[in-house]
């Protein structure tokens, strides 16, 4: 009797590189999670965001700078194992020297933010702040563009501890990007 070869199954990793362009994928805690891209208003959302924190804190445009401030970058938390998408994600440049050249991300940021809609905002709070938490983010924001509202997070002792909870217009300045202030308003065009 002849042994057959082993069928080969692809690993997570390679059914998340395998999903159509138009699908955002992650591994979390051993699960595959797809969801498709974002709507117009998340799109605004975190385009301005990116913006408002980025040229104080990446390019030291009327801030401190320091920091690279990344649109949805791929965050290897464990290579190829653990991987989530953020909608941003900061690293202060000391613990992140350089961004990498390929699409992985293998340094934790410092701070991630979600932009909630209602197809993914179960899963930003059940699943991913949880999974931030135990690999070591210090600090995680949820922007809802629907209900227009921050709220801001700060990492203590490997539980959330909420910092700040803003809505509307509110002006914004909250750890870790303190240092500048701006309106939530901006955020909703």
């Amino acid at each position: 009797m002849t042994a057959l070869p082993a069928l080969k199954h692809d690993t997570l990793y390679e059914q998340l590189c395998k999903l159509p362009e138009n699908i955002t994928g992650e591994i979390i805690n051993g699960q595959l999670h797809s969801q498709p891209r974002p709507s117009g208003r998340h799109g605004l959302a975190g385009g301005t965001l990116s913006i408002d924190i980025g040229g104080p804190f990446q390019l030291g445009r009327n801030g401190p700078g320091g920091w690279w401030i990344i649109p949805e970058p791929e965050v290897h938390f464990v290579r190829d194992t653990e991987v989530a998408v953020p909608d941003l994600a900061g690293w202060r440049r000391e613990r992140m020297p350089q961004v990498p050249d390929d699409h992985r991300f293998e340094v934790v940021p410092d701070w991630v933010c979600e932009i909630l809609s209602p197809s993914t905002a179960r899963q930003d709070r059940i699943v991913k702040l949880p999974f931030y938490a135990s690999h070591g983010v210090a600090y995680a924001w949820l922007v809802d563009p629907e209900a227009r509202t921050l709220e801001a997070y700060e990492l203590n002792q490997g539980h959330w501890m909420l910092i700040a909870a803003l809505q509307d217009d509110a002006p914004v300045r909250v750890a870790p990007f303190d240092a500048i202030e701006f309106s939530l308003g901006d955020l909703w065009g």
